[in-house]
């Protein structure tokens, strides 16, 4: 995997939250009571996540050979690209929300696709949904689902946890972007999660980001910080600027179909 894909920012979160992670962990142990509470906390934490799994693969409906075959060929050629063994992939309902996520249970690696997302093919969004896919993959390849559990105690360190998780998706942006090979196509599948499919063909980037920059203030700084995305026109700004000087993040000057911001 190209290093320089990874953001900068990533590499530096992580080592603090693990840093904190660790040290809150000694001091629990060493204190003997806090060895209960830890012990108490990861199985909370165990039971609900097991719960929230077995939800998904009660109601979702998982890609196979023959259930979305075309999808699950994607997902599986997005994979190969990735060097990653294909995880289970399950789409649910909804209920109009777009979204993707990726995440791990007993060493094993799920990506669920909301169905509205998945709709995108019905609009010859292939290239988008391909995108949105290649995201969840990463956060596999990138092991970000096994550090969020590690680092659970620094995730409730104000402004810290959201921080790294932000600096986690623009790599996921950055190197989904490369897999598809089409800078267009991956900021028009973010474009969808802000306005949905059907209108998204309608928006200006450009201005999007534009207008977006101009927002100020105190709230607007304070959602941002206690996101864990960053604001969706700057996905868009970053992987525009990507595109359009890959020779910085030692890419072939060809490596995407397009440099253009639409």
């Amino acid at each position: 995997m190209n290093a320089k894909l990874i953001h900068e920012n990533e590499k530096i979160f992580f080592i603090l939250c693990m840093v904190i992670s660790l040290l809150t962990y000694l001091f629990l142990i060493i204190s003997l009571v806090g060895i209960l509470y830890i012990a108490i906390g990861f199985f909370i934490t165990f039971m609900l996540h097991g719960f929230s799994i077995a939800q998904i693969r009660n109601n979702g409906v998982r890609l196979t050979e023959k259930q979305f075959p075309h999808t699950y060929h994607q997902a599986k050629h997005l994979s190969s690209e990735l060097d990653l063994e294909l995880p289970d992939i399950y789409i649910v309902q909804s209920g109009g929300l777009l979204n993707a996520f990726a995440t791990r249970f007993f060493g094993r690696h799920f990506v669920v696709l909301y169905s509205d997302i998945v709709e995108m093919i019905e609009d010859n969004q292939e290239k988008e949904l391909s995108f949105i896919i290649a995201h969840e993959l990463v956060h596999i390849k990138r092991k970000h689902t096994l550090y969020h559990s590690l680092i659970l105690p620094a995730l409730w360190v104000p402004f810290l946890g959201k921080a790294y998780s932000r600096a986690c998706e623009y790599t996921c942006d950055r190197i989904a972007s490369v897999a598809i090979g089409d800078a267009k196509a991956a900021t028009q599948a973010l474009t969808i999660l802000a306005v949905g499919h059907c209108l998204n063909k309608k928006v200006n980037q450009e201005e999007f980001v534009h207008t977006h920059s101009q927002e100020k203030g105190f709230f607007m700084w304070l959602n941002q910080a206690t996101s864990t995305h960053p604001p969706i026109a700057h996905r868009i700004k970053e992987i525009n600027y990507l595109a359009q000087h890959p020779e910085l993040f030692d890419l072939d000057s060809n490596a995407f179909q397009t440099n253009e911001i639409a």
